[in-house]
């Protein structure tokens, strides 16, 4: 469990994964970003590898993703963010740090009065009591076909390229995740919300049809009337995670709004 990455050259690129993930869900994707951009993916605060959590708020963590840019050298960059990593690039967005913004099944956003977000959060909830009991045997797990799949069937539609190194890290990485019960309380409590007329830069949102934890078309009704303006794509038969599912018409959606 290592605290970022960095490679590449180029404008800079940040890759924000998403709840109890870590950078390592960038890695089929990493290699054609590279070549375009200067690429940061930071492991968030509380999570497996990343720093302390600290406080246990959305603002904290876009505090910290501003801090990694700030030591970075990075006054701005271009951001792309998975599920709470797309909700952190838009508040980033919102901050002015960011050049433009792609989201694959963003997650945040939610209108006042929406409760759909306790349904999502209890999922959380329910598969970090499951991932205690899976990550001592996560080799294994992730060895085997039908473990493999298993493993990977909430994210991913497609799954054999996935190496069996990284869905065994993954399940180590989600057990490990040590914000995960105070940031489900706190977001319990508060919500995530975007302050939308904020957001001026470039925004594309790419949701699959088949996201088994945010829905489409259900979960993103509320991004699509909050960001009219952005770019909407819908990826037919891929999951929440396109950067695993598809790396290479991922990697192509990105470089298709930040490449210069």
């Amino acid at each position: 469990m290592t605290p970022s990455h960095r490679g590449g050259s180029g404008t800079p690129l940040v890759c924000l994964h998403g709840f109890t993930d870590t950078w390592r869900t960038w890695e089929l994707v990493l290699p054609e970003l590279e070549r375009h951009h200067d690429v940061m993916a930071p492991t968030l605060p509380g999570h497996a590898g990343g720093p302390p959590l600290g406080e246990s708020t959305d603002s904290a963590l876009a505090d910290a993703v501003e801090r990694a840019m700030d030591d970075a050298g990075l006054e701005h960059a271009h951001v792309v963010g998975n599920s709470m990593g797309g909700y952190l690039a838009l508040l980033l967005a919102e901050r002015g740090r960011a050049d433009s913004v792609v989201a694959f099944a963003t997650g945040g956003g939610w209108a006042l009065g929406d409760e759909a977000y306790r349904e999502t959060l209890a999922f959380f909830a329910a598969t970090y009591e499951q991932v205690q009991h899976a990550a001592p045997h996560a080799d294994a797990i992730a060895a085997s076909p039908n473990g493999h799949r298993r493993a990977t069937e909430y994210i991913t539609v497609r799954h054999e390229h996935i190496p069996a190194e990284l869905v065994a890290h993954q399940i180590a990485g989600a057990a490990a995740c040590e914000a995960t019960p105070a940031l489900i309380e706190r977001a319990l409590r508060d919500g995530w919300h975007v302050d939308a007329e904020k957001i001026t830069c470039p925004v594309r949102i790419v949701w699959g049809s088949e996201d088994r934890v945010l829905p489409w078309p259900r979960a993103a009704a509320r991004y699509r009337e909050q960001l009219p303006q952005a770019d909407w794509i819908v990826l037919d038969g891929v999951g929440h995670c396109p950067q695993l599912d598809v790396p290479l018409e991922a990697a192509q959606l990105i470089l298709g709004l930040t490449a210069p």
